[in-house]
Order: C-alpha cells, then sequence, then structure tokens
C-alpha cells in the first residue's frame, strides 16, 4: 500500500450515489424509531406520522442547501469543504467533526441493533441454538463487529465493489420492505386484534384518542429527524461522482424525496393495522420494531421475509455510512487539519483506506458503547444533535458564501437565482434552530441516570476536543506556510 498522489476515482455515477444516500437514511429509522419513540416520547400517540411530516420540512431545506453547494464544490469531505470554503475554516471542521463523530457512534448502532434483527430471522427460520447464540453478549459484540469490518474491507476494495454489494442490497431492501405496506394496509385493526387474542389469548381495547400537544409533538419531530439523516453521505463522494456539478444536486433531493415517500407508507402501513395505543404499551417494556408488529397478522413465512427485509436495511446502512466518514477524515488530512497518514489512498483501489480502517474503529466504539449503555437512542440522540448543527451551518453557508468567496459562489449551477438561494438558507435556519432547541432541551430535561447518559454534554466534550485539534493543526499550518491560509479559499485539487 502506498500513496497514489491522493487522488480518488470518479467511479460513481446517478444511480451509485442514490444507493449510498438511501442506504444511510434507510434502516432502524425506518424498522424502529418510528414505533420505539412511543416509548421514548410519551404522549405522542396517534401524532407520530404528522411529527413525521413536519420532521421532513428541515430535513428537506438541508438537502436544498447542500444540492445547491455540492454543484459548486463537488470534492471529498463535502460538507467540510462547502462550511470551510464558504463560512470559515474553523466552523467547516467542526460542523463536519461534530458529523464524523454522531455518525462514527451510529455506525455501531446500528451494527449492534441488527444482531438483533438477525436472531429474530432465525427464531422464524427455527433455528434455535444459533438464535440462542446471538443473544450471548460476546457472539452479539463480536458479531456486530464483524458487519463493521467486512464493510471496511469491501470499501477498501474500491467503489467496483461498493455498488456490487450495495445495489443489489438496496433492490432487495425495497422489495421486502414493500411486503410490510401492502400487507399494512391490507389488514386493518379489527383482524390485529383478532389475531391477538388468538395467538396470546388477549384481549386489547385500542385507545381513540389524546390530547394534542405542541412540546410532544416537537420533541417527536426532531427525534424523527434522524430518520432523514443520510443523505450527506452523498456529498462526502463528491470526489468520485461522475458529471459531479449534475449527478451530486440530483442524487441528494431525489433520494430525500424518495425515502420520504417511503417512509411515510411504511408507516402508516404499520399504524393502519397495529393501534398506536398497543404500540405505545409495548415499547414500554420491551423493544419493537415494524417486523414484530405486524408478525401477528401474517403467515409465518411473511414473518420471516419482513424481519430478513429489516435487518438488509440495518445492515446495508453500514457499508454507504463507512464512505461518508471516512472522506470527512480524507478531506480534512487533505487540508493539512488531520494528520496526512489519514488521506493515503491505496495504489491499487483508489480508495482512502487509512481513514477507513480510522473510521472502522470508531464504529467499533460505538459497538460497544450501545452494549454498556443499554440504550441505543443514545447513540441516535448523539448523532441528530451533531447533524442539526451540521445541517444548521450548510444553510448558514449557503447565505454567506457569495459574500466570503464569491468565485466559488459563482460556480452554483442549481437554483442559482439568489432569492432562491435566500429563502431555503433563512427558512432552513429558522426550523433547523427551532428542532435543535427542542432537541436539546429534552436532552438536558430528561431523567437520564448519569450525566453521560445526556447526548448533549457528550457532543459538547467532543466539540472541545476537535476545537483544540484544530487550532493546534491551525498554529501549525501558520508556521508551515508562513501565515498564508489563502488555500482554504480554494477548492482542493483532484
Amino acid at each position: 500500500m502506498a500513496e497514489n498522489n491522493k487522488k480518488l476515482k470518479r467511479n460513481l455515477g446517478l444511480l451509485a450515489l442514490m444507493a449510498t444516500g438511501i442506504c444511510s437514511m434507510l434502516g432502524a429509522s425506518i424498522n424502529v424509531v418510528p414505533f420505539m419513540i412511543q416509548r421514548n416520547i410519551p404522549g405522542i400517540g396517534p401524532y407520530v406520522l404528522p411529527a413525521f411530516i413536519f420532521a421532513m420540512i428541515p430535513a428537506l431545506l438541508a438537502a436544498l442547501a447542500y444540492g445547491i453547494l455540492a454543484s459548486a464544490m463537488p470534492r471529498a469531505g463535502g460538507s467540510y469543504i462547502y462550511a470551510s470554503r464558504g463560512l470559515s475554516p474553523y466552523l467547516g471542521f467542526i460542523a463536519s467533526f461534530s458529523q464524523w463523530f454522531g455518525l462514527s457512534i451510529v455506525i455501531g448502532v446500528i451494527a449492534y441493533i441488527s444482531v438483533a434483527f438477525i436472531r429474530d430471522v432465525s427464531i422464524g427460520l427455527g433455528w434455535v441454538e444459533t438464535s440462542r447464540m446471538l443473544e450471548l453478549p460476546i457472539i452479539r459484540i463480536g458479531t456486530a463487529l464483524g458487519l463493521i469490518w467486512t464493510f471496511v474491507y469491501i470499501n477498501i476494495k474500491g467503489t467496483r465493489s461498493y455498488k456490487k454489494i450495495l445495489l443489489p442490497m438496496m433492490y432487495l431492501m425495497f422489495s421486502l420492505g414493500f411486503i410490510v405496506i401492502v400487507a399494512g394496509f391490507y389488514y386493518n385493526t379489527e383482524d390485529f386484534i383478532k389475531a391477538l387474542e388468538i395467538k396470546e389469548n388477549r384481549v386489547f381495547y385500542p385507545q381513540i384518542n389524546i390530547n394534542f400537544d405542541w412540546r410532544i409533538f416537537l420533541s417527536a419531530a426532531a427525534l424523527l429527524f434522524s430518520s432523514f439523516i443520510g443523505f450527506d453521505s452523498i456529498a462526502q463522494a463528491g470526489s468520485e461522482a461522475k458529471n459531479p456539478t449534475k449527478t451530486l444536486p440530483q442524487a441528494i433531493i431525489l433520494s430525500i424525496v424518495l425515502v420520504g415517500a417511503f417512509y411515510f407508507l411504511f408507516s402508516s402501513a404499520v399504524y393502519h393495522t397495529v393501534p398506536w395505543s398497543f404500540i405505545a404499551e409495548e415499547s414500554r417494556i420491551k423493544d419493537i420494531s415494524a417486523p414484530g408488529l405486524l408478525s401477528y397478522v401474517l403467515p409465518s413465512w411473511l414473518g420471516v421475509a419482513i424481519v430478513l427485509g429489516a435487518a438488509i436495511a440495518l445492515i446495508n446502512d453500514l457499508p454507504a455510512m463507512l464512505l461518508s466518514v471516512s472522506r470527512l477524515m480524507f478531506a480534512w488530512s487533505d487540508d493539512g487539519i488531520f494528520p496526512s497518514m489519514i488521506s493515503k489512498i491505496h495504489q491499487r483501489h483508489s480508495t482512502p483506506y487509512i481513514s477507513l480502517i480510522v473510521a472502522g474503529t470508531m464504529a467499533s466504539i460505538g459497538v460497544l458503547g450501545s452494549h454498556f449503555a443499554g440504550d441505543f437512542f443514545l447513540g441516535i440522540d448523539i448523532m441528530v444533535t451533531s447533524m442539526m448543527v451540521n445541517f444548521l451551518l450548510m444553510c448558514i453557508t449557503l447565505i454567506t458564501l457569495p459574500t466570503i468567496n464569491p468565485a466559488i459562489a459563482e460556480q452554483i449551477s442549481v437554483f442559482n437565482k439568489r432569492s432562491t438561494q435566500l429563502i431555503i438558507g433563512i427558512a432552513g435556519i429558522i426550523f433547523l434552530s427551532l428542532f435543535l432547541f427542542v432537541h436539546t432541551y429534552k436532552d438536558l430535561t430528561s431523567g437520564a441516570d448519569h450525566w453521560y447518559f445526556h447526548s448533549t454534554p457528550v457532543w459538547l466534550i467532543v466539540m472541545v476536543f476537535g476545537s483544540i485539534l484544530f487550532f493546534i493543526k491551525w498554529k501549525e499550518i501558520g508556521k508551515t506556510r508562513k501565515g498564508d491560509y489563502s488555500y482554504f479559499t480554494r477548492l482542493p485539487k483532484e
């Protein structure tokens, strides 16, 4: 392995870029979060679906901001490049460091959760011994780590291997997910209540409604916002996209619209069959998911199929998210903010193999954290805080770019009318600030046993560490270049 002029190859077309964003978004968000939210946000009840729609507004605004910026700055490390060239190098690094930390932890969370779905598939297939083994802590942790490092290896092998794995899994994920949508709308609440009585000899009387509370609604929307995080991974692959000024914006916007529609149909289907009050009651005593809820009304073989679909959806997050976080580190290293060895390119595969290994290591820490914390929502909360800050800074960058870097602003090729950019940027700032405030307030006022089970202080500690790292490297860059920081106003060479 050796350096290869730090050059990544443009091998990802529109479909592969869309798959990167789609697979980063679909997973725990669709199979777990819309239902476990009944425990995490008590009292949301029947208002999950409206909260989902409301959560999509800031996500769509952020996606538009990303698409606009991507058209002018198609380079690896997307969000870091955008903010460092259009706002400030420090804020660019902090925004992306926040993103890198949050996503790295969540990769571990997803790998850990995936094992539970693999166990459920084993149970459905009658593999009792296998399912029992997967419940053992050492096996569950080992399997999760195995998944992470398998995809680290696939990513190192290059974009061809990446596409060969990602695209078929995406097609299978959608196919099996549509079983949930069709089944959810085919059956109804009465079918579910009858099936529950037959299978568990349990009589359940659904609660019809509860009072609407804006505070609960906004808290739920802030958490459901996590469902749309992932399209940014497309931007991180900016140096590997074919015809990037067109394909990057197209992939970002198309992926979030497609996923948003699929999310809504999927969640609506489950809530159409399973009463929200049953979901709320069950979530208080155990972890639940879409496959588990619909298993009451489905034939056993279909139940296994949708559990398999959920497992694939979760596992499919891993290669795309590893690509995303590794390209952030590559961009930092290329700018001199991280050690130069991080940006080494594999001579044969043209991939940033050192940054991928570091990403795998961070994700492995996330696996261990998920196991010992005992609640995967901590990892999701950290990611939501991180990404809200990141998206907020992207919207600010959209407003400041023409003033701070007019040469790059002139390269914008989508939504290039300034009034449109201002509307998107200002609206994004307003919505994301609201969501960030609500999410932070909820976190700080929650009844967690220890301070380190609150996402906000953990995130702040990481930001302090990131700031110290930045200013140390900034001082080194100043000495090396004799105070010349002008290259932070230009895009990295390809």
